[in-house]
């Protein structure tokens, strides 16, 4: 793997942030674009490199955000954005279920030896995250012929109609945006730091939930995040996931795997499932997969996969040439260049730079994770009482000194940090002493 990059991997302020530039493209943005659209930090970037993000007045930013999980690859690779431009002089469209192209055919059967079981399978292509879980649940449904979808507290699957209802927290995804589908429950999970149990009395507790308020033969699927991002980097103790899998066998469930932000190598693995030596029936795929273009992908067993009728899935823009000709690119280089193991090093270098924070400052309750994926969970000193007001302080503190960080948890408690597994030990460092500023002055004496 190259360390030559085109912005040189440092944090660098030529002006206070945000700049005067940013300054005026936010007043044009509040008189274009709703207000729906909210945006953590006003700062406009113009380019970017590996782990750094150049905005339009010329900071050079530490990216700790990767557009939410987006660019694991890095910013701007240069052999994915010329492969997209390759494709984009070729041919830009055609549908695939009208005329159709090899590059998809290529993308679904990478999926196909990627992704978790040695079993035949097949793919669907989408454009987005939340597109990949509704259409999880529409083939659940017709292989099953049931209704019941089950996620789990905490989860996040998307902001449609439907994976609203799958997503947890009321606040700011679902307030007033009902009416919302039926037959979509909500169940308890594993929360290692604040429930204390182990992973099967976890999923025993789960189990038990499903029996005494739902019955798991109305069941069609059961959707989890190996590690939940947007509820707080949320990682289940060991025997959950598998005691819920053989639960799901038991009773004829479709377990689902949603990867959307733990998969294509973010955690040190293909997918974050492979930590927990867990296969799923399904598995969703997005975010990562093409370097920032949109795609998605639902992959799974041909049974379950072939079971709906032709026609029954699909959609315009989904597995676009320009977007799985970015996606080949994208395996190409994880494997080349052992992307796998960069997440490794990440997670050690991450372990090595922040997990001795709970013991340093006294508003961090935990630091967990794995590969380029963490979490820090912020509480009221001498507590475990949620602090979001410490979470704003931090943000507003990284952002404006050259650090973009992102927010996470059922509480707005949990600073998520989800670099580039391209990224340096040396950025990590700077990263790290910015957001120690604030822990130290929350923290006091």
């Amino acid at each position: 793997m190259s360390d030559t990059y085109s912005v040189p991997q440092e944090r660098k302020l030529v002006t206070a942030l945000p700049g005067p530039k940013s300054v005026e493209l936010q007043e044009r943005r509040l008189r274009a674009v709703s207000r729906g659209a909210g945006t953590l930090a006003n700062i406009y970037m113009d380019h970017g490199a590996g782990a750094i993000l150049v905005d339009v007045d010329g900071n050079q930013i530490i990216d700790l955000g990767c557009g939410i999980g987006v660019t694991t690859i890095g910013h701007a690779n240069d052999e994915v954005a010329a492969a997209a431009a390759a494709q984009a002089a070729k041919l830009t469209h055609t549908l695939f279920t009208v005329t159709p192209y090899e590059n998809y055919v290529a993308v679904a059967e990478k999926l196909a030896e990627i992704t978790p079981g040695d079993f035949e399978k097949r793919s669907i292509l989408v454009n987005t995250g939340a597109e990949a879980v509704e259409n999880a649940v529409k083939i659940a449904r017709k292989f099953t012929g049931r209704r019941a979808i089950v996620a789990l507290d905490h989860a996040f699957h998307g902001r449609t109609n439907l994976t609203m209802t799958m997503t947890y927290r009321p606040w700011p995804e679902r307030a007033g945006m009902g009416p919302f589908p039926g037959e979509i429950y909500s169940v308890p999970t594993s929360y290692p730091y604040r429930d204390g149990l182990t992973g099967e009395e976890a999923a025993e507790k789960t189990i038990d939930y499903i029996n005494t308020h739902i019955g798991a033969t109305e069941i069609a699927a059961f959707f989890i995040e190996p590690i939940q991002g947007d509820g707080g980097i949320v990682i289940p103790a060991p025997g959950f996931f598998k005691r819920l899998s053989e639960f799901c066998t038991e009773h004829g469930i479709v377990f689902v795997s949603d990867e959307i932000q733990a998969g294509i190598a973010r955690t040190g693995a293909w997918y974050g499932i492979e930590h927990h030596n867990v296969v799923p029936d399904l598995v969703t795929t997005a975010k990562g997969i093409a370097g920032g273009f949109p795609l998605a992908a639902v992959t799974g067993r041909a049974d379950i996969m072939d079971s709906v009728q032709p026609g029954g899935i699909g959609g315009t823009f989904g597995g676009n040439p320009v977007s799985t000709a970015a996606a080949l690119a994208v395996f190409d280089l994880i494997e080349r260049d052992d992307l796998l193991g960069e997440a490794q090093r990440v997670e050690k270098a991450l372990w090595a730079r922040i997990g001795d924070w709970p013991k340093r400052f006294s508003v961090v309750g935990d630091v967990r994770g794995k590969g380029a994926m963490f979490g820090v969970e912020l509480v009221h000193p001498g507590t475990t009482t949620p602090y979001p007001e410490a979470l704003t302080a931090i943000i507003k503190h990284a952002t404006t000194n050259g650090v973009i960080v992102l927010d996470a948890g059922s509480w707005d408690s949990v600073l998520r940090i989800m670099p580039s597994v391209v990224i340096s030990e040396a950025l990590i460092d700077d990263a790290a002493s910015v957001i120690e500023e604030t822990l130290a002055a929350l923290s006091g004496p």
